[in-house]
């Protein structure tokens, strides 16, 4: 299960090619017999992302990527807000013995620079004091990059939901060969 926001959705588009596709993919290329259940909602907080936590992992999720936090950033959220949030879905998974995989995200510059440094360091700190797997900025090597992203210059297109896919791909391949054994 992928719970996140239009990055993860796949604004603009087709949902074949958002990065949680690409996982099922290469999932089922590698015989891996997991389902990817994409989750994600475009405009969504983590605010969002914890109010549907309940029903979003209703059945049988055995890893929980979660890609939460941009539209915190964008819109200048209080940090404290952003990290509570976060942690009661770390909380919320792991006491239903869901693995975490906690994707990072950088806030945009015009809030200044200690916003955007504890904005950054609020997902390693979570990572770190809930012993997740961390992935430390989900857009590595597509945010910023013009040919990776549509006309908005947010959002992956195709070829840079493939880097999405790559990034999250190094983080979830240990945790689901470890579930396997």
């Amino acid at each position: 299960m992928i719970l996140g926001d239009s990055l993860t959705a796949g604004l603009g588009i087709e949902k074949s090619q958002s990065f949680p596709s690409l996982l099922q993919e290469r999932l089922d290329a590698e015989g891996l017999r997991y389902e990817v259940v994409n989750a994600g909602v475009s405009g969504d907080t983590t605010a969002g992302g914890l109010r549907r936590f309940e029903w979003a992992t209703e059945g049988n999720v055995d890893v929980l990527v979660i890609a939460l936090g941009g539209n915190d950033g964008l819109r200048g959220l209080p940090v404290a807000e952003t990290r509570r949030n976060l942690a009661q879905i770390i909380e919320r998974a792991q006491q239903r013995g869901i693995r975490v995989i906690l994707a990072g995200m950088e806030a945009p510059p015009n809030y200044g620079e200690q916003y955007t440094s504890e904005f950054r360091q609020t997902f390693s700190d979570l990572a770190k004091q809930y012993n997740v797997t961390f992935v430390p900025f989900l857009l590595e090597g597509v945010a910023g990059v013009p040919a990776l992203n549509t006309a908005d210059g947010i959002h992956p297109n195709p070829e840079g939901a493939r880097v999405v896919e790559r990034n999250i791909w190094k983080a979830l391949e240990p945790v689901l060969h470890e579930r396997t054994r």
